[in-house]
């Protein structure tokens, strides 16, 4: 473990929630809720006013309603967040080449190796500098923890929570630890707490006294091992700048279960056409297509299909999709369904149409295009859906977004970003002058921070001492 607090943990505050207030002025102070709005939804973030309540990340929607009935709830908006997220994210490697992204709103940053940082002083300016600029860029905020390593990172961010910046000074760890919740700790989730409680262990400095050969009889030899040099503060894994994609999928989960063989069939292959759109636009073929079905009684199956070489067709991924399921049972009802395609690669396999027709080597004669599925037909207004807090453009009053729908109605408050909160207005959802929007950015011209700083570097750093010439 280094001598420095050099590795930086960056944790967006409530992410997807603090986005959608920083777009809806209406929305600012008060409970949002992001995440699936169905029966079978879950929370996907919660705001800070939200969590106040007791609603917190991956509980069911419908517990989230009971204990916050006056919350917004609003459906995510991926392509909003993943601009963000990219916006940040070049903050941090300007800083240095090392930055280990762990979602859309988290990462670590190896600041040694950027020369941004070597003491505790200049990691705490270039951490401070770093929130600022994450503000000045996406009107956010992120709370920072610098330690000398990843594990006490972000323990670290954690403590700064909400908006803040903790240093963890190298030689004050283990004190810092051990009176802290066992399920502080990496890796100790809800079951392994349980059994430490059990065995009378319930902080980390109990973890260390107990011993490396008691925490191998309870736990197992790896996770024994792992757990006591975690006590110990003990963590030497490096930030690893790029992390190898090993799939791309999607899933949906269902409502209402479904029973109707020819209805999941349909599903399989739209699944299918939305994974292949992925895969495209990462730039990436797969030679395995894998199916999961998870069925009435919470079961879950799992199918694949290695095909002779990596492919991004449509078709392909449709049929083997399609043979997938021939071998799945979906009596009793299905509840999600999801299609993914793995041994990435950056080419496709030549003999496609040979892949498409079951490996059979089949030809398309010359002269001839080879069928695919029809481009969809635009939807007309009267079939569009109005999801819960998606932007719109009204001919008439502007951009708003959707506060709800039902009943042939859609209502829609008018505000953006900068405005004071808006006006609400109900139109019917096959109003002609009601179109889906784009999102608009959260800060009007932000500054350009890179084209400031350069590459890399922290202008308002001391600059690093230089030894002292023969």
């Amino acid at each position: 473990m280094r001598s420095a607090p050099t590795i930086l943990h960056l944790d967006m505050d409530a992410f997807y929630a603090s986005v959608e207030q920083a777009s809806k002025p209406s929305l600012r102070g008060k409970a949002v809720i992001v995440g699936g709005l169905g029966p079978r939804g879950v929370v996907a973030t919660a705001s800070y006013e939200a969590r106040v309540l007791g609603v917190h990340s991956a509980m069911p929607m419908s517990q989230a309603r009971r204990l916050a009935p006056n919350a917004a709830y609003l459906v995510p908006r991926f392509a909003l967040y993943r601009s963000i997220s990219d916006q940040v994210m070049a903050l941090l490697r300007a800083l240095s080449p090392l930055v280990e992204p762990l979602s859309l709103d988290e990462a670590f940053v190896d600041l040694e190796a950027g020369g941004t940082a070597w003491d505790e002083r200049s990691a705490r300016l270039t951490g401070t500098k770093l929130r600022a600029d994450i503000r000045a860029v996406t009107g956010l905020t992120g709370s920072v923890g610098l330690a000398a390593s990843k594990m006490l990172a972000k323990i670290a961010s954690e403590e700064a929570k909400p908006d803040g910046l903790v240093v963890i000074e190298p030689g004050t760890e283990r004190a810092m630890l051990e009176p802290m919740p066992v399920r502080t700790l990496p890796g100790v989730g809800p079951a392994t707490g349980d059994h430490l409680r059990r065995a009378g262990i319930h902080t980390v400095g109990e973890i260390a006294e107990a011993g490396e050969d008691e925490l191998v009889r309870l736990l197992g030899k790896a996770h024994g091992h792992a757990l006591y040099a975690m006590a110990l503060a003990r963590d030497d894994r490096p930030v690893v700048a790029e992390r190898e994609t090993k799939s791309v999928s999607v899933e949906d989960t269902y409502d209402v279960d479904i029973h109707d063989r020819v209805r999941v069939g349909l599903e399989v292959q739209r699944l299918a056409d939305r994974c292949v759109r992925r895969l495209r636009g990462a730039g990436l073929s797969g030679r395995t297509i894998v199916l999961k079905v998870r069925r009435y009684d919470f079961s879950t199956l799992t199918r694949s299909e290695t095909l002779r070489g990596p492919t991004d067709d449509p078709a392909v991924v449709r049929e083997a999709a399609a043979r997938l399921l021939d071998s799945v049972d979906t009596t009793g009802g299905v509840r999600l369904l999801g299609v993914g395609v793995s041994g990435l690669a950056d080419y496709t396999q030549e003999d496609l149409f040979a892949q498409a027709a079951g490996g059979a080597g089949v030809e398309t004669p010359e002269g001839e295009e080879p069928e695919t599925a029809p481009e969809p037909r635009p939807e007309t207004p009267a079939e569009r859906r109005w999801p819960a807090g998606h932007d719109v453009r009204h001919a008439e009053h502007g951009h708003g977004w959707v506060q709800g729908s039902g009943l042939g109605r859609v209502t829609v408050r008018f505000e953006t970003p900068g405005s004071a909160p808006g006006r609400v207005k109900t139109f019917r959802v096959d109003d002609p002058a009601l179109e889906p929007a784009d999102p608009l950015p959260l800060v009007d011209d932000p500054p350009d921070l890179l084209e400031t700083t350069g590459t890399r570097g922290t202008p308002d750093a001391p600059s690093r001492p230089r030894p002292l010439e023969a």
